[in-house]
């Protein structure tokens, strides 16, 4: 993949808070320091978790299904097909995978719940999860010192807990990025983003995006994450619209699973203005959504959309539609142009890299995150950039110091298609470096 750094390593076959350093954050960092001394009054021995031998090794996923809102099915459906793959070929490092799933329900208490979940049986890590209730799983996970291994990046703790081990930029870089790509050829942009914890960081981001190409900053609309219908909210932002066809106006509408609904508003709101363009983030918005839409003759039709990774038809997703095809064909839920989909194939990666690297040793989520945080740099055979996780990291000083891959691609919607708008990936970290997120 051209624009990438070299990889190292050979993969297998196949967010009411701001971006910084919360209390949050300090607390769980803090409560990870007093379960090292004292274990015991929080509930576990550390180190107790997973097995040796040919114990088997279990993890957990968990995303949000079947509500109002985000649902992310495709990512535990996954996580199973790539347990029934692994344990077909001999399993991890010789040793049975069990993948136990969890529904977080969109929910702080049930994100807590899966969180205990893990701890009570045994988890040596949280791989490729979705759920934007941080506050509410990550003390669980961290006083039992289990590591969460590529969760969808939709929250500030993901970027800052010592157990976060993200292997995307998450909401940060996408919006820097596609505000980056926005600011030469908008007019006003408006982004319509949810009214939720997680939502209230996005304006920053975008803005930081757009103030690298001059631009003035977007203006923020909250809307309800769960509506039925957003005539009100796509009426306000044409009317927010004045540059005419010299200089479109742009919205982005960043609503997860109900960016659909928006743009069905949008469309009938819209009419014939062509001059008003929209853009959004992967996770947002995939090719099966655009395909549902219209296609060619659909909203989406020119719009810029930014993602973590290459486009679905890049060879470096083969060994992910191979395991779709042998072990969750006919599943609907396990699409590989899905985002989560995709960050679940990812974080799996370097588990097995992971794991294989501690040979006919224990596999504990100690043994597992001082192997992720001791170890040499791990490759995603271009997925990614070769991934490794230190506090000592460039954007360590505007409080990322989980966040190592800044990298975004830029793709744009073409006859119906989403296609590859330029080659290779475009590095966000001086744009979030620059980011007023205090």
């Amino acid at each position: 993949m051209t624009g990438r750094r070299p990889i190292r390593s050979t993969p297998p076959g196949g967010p009411r808070g701001r971006l910084r350093a919360t209390r949050t954050g300090v607390l769980s960092a803090g409560a990870l320091v007093a379960c090292a001394a004292l274990a015991a009054g929080c509930g576990v021995v550390p180190g107790a978790t997973g097995g040796s031998g040919d114990d088997p090794i279990t993890v957990m996923t968990w995303a949000p299904q079947d509500t109002g809102a985000t649902n992310k099915p495709g990512m535990p459906a996954l996580a199973r097909a790539y347990a029934r793959s692994i344990n077909a070929q001999g399993g991890l490092a010789g040793r049975k995978l069990n993948v136990l799933t969890c529904n977080d329900h969109n929910d702080s208490v049930a994100a807590a719940k899966c969180a205990r979940r893990a701890v009570k049986e045994n988890a040596v890590a949280v791989v490729g999860s979705y759920s934007q209730y941080a506050d509410s799983f990550f003390p669980v996970l961290e006083g039992a010192r289990i590591p969460y291994i590529g969760g969808y990046g939709l929250t500030n703790t993901e970027f800052t807990s010592p157990l976060s081990y993200p292997v995307n930029g998450g909401q940060p870089a996408l919006l820097a990025g596609l505000g980056s790509a926005l600011a030469g050829s908008c007019g006003p942009v408006t982004l319509v983003r949810p009214d939720t914890i997680a939502g209230d960081q996005l304006s920053a981001l975008l803005d930081s995006g757009l103030a690298s190409g001059g631009h003035e900053r977007s203006h923020d609309q909250r809307a309800a994450e769960d509506a039925t219908a957003y005539d009100d909210q796509a009426e306000r932002a044409l009317a927010r619209d004045g540059g005419g066809p010299a200089e479109p106006g742009c919205v982005v509408p960043v609503l997860g699973d109900r960016t659909g609904t928006f743009m069905d508003s949008f469309r009938r709101a819209r009419g014939d203005r062509a001059d008003v363009r929209t853009a959004t983030v992967l996770g947002s918005v995939d090719q099966t959504t655009i395909n549902a839409s219209g296609g060619a003759s659909g909203p989406y039709e020119g719009a810029y959309v930014t993602g973590w990774y290459p486009a679905v038809s890049d060879p470096a997703w083969d060994g992910l539609k191979r395991l779709i095809k042998d072990q969750a064909f006919g599943d609907n839920d396990v699409d590989p142009a899905d985002a989560g989909v995709q960050t679940t194939w990812i974080a799996y990666t370097v588990l097995k890299q992971v794991v294989e690297s501690l040979g006919d040793g224990e596999v504990s989520s100690d043994t597992v995150r001082r192997a992720l945080d001791d170890g040499p740099e791990v490759g995603t055979g271009g997925l990614t950039p070769g991934l490794r996780w230190t506090f000592a990291d460039k954007l360590a000083s505007v409080g990322f110091p989980r966040l190592v891959n800044a990298d975004v691609t830029l793709q744009v919607v073409r006859e119906g298609r989403l296609v590859s708008a330029r080659d290779g990936a475009v590095d966000t970290t001086r744009t979030l470096q620059n980011a007023d997120v205090a």
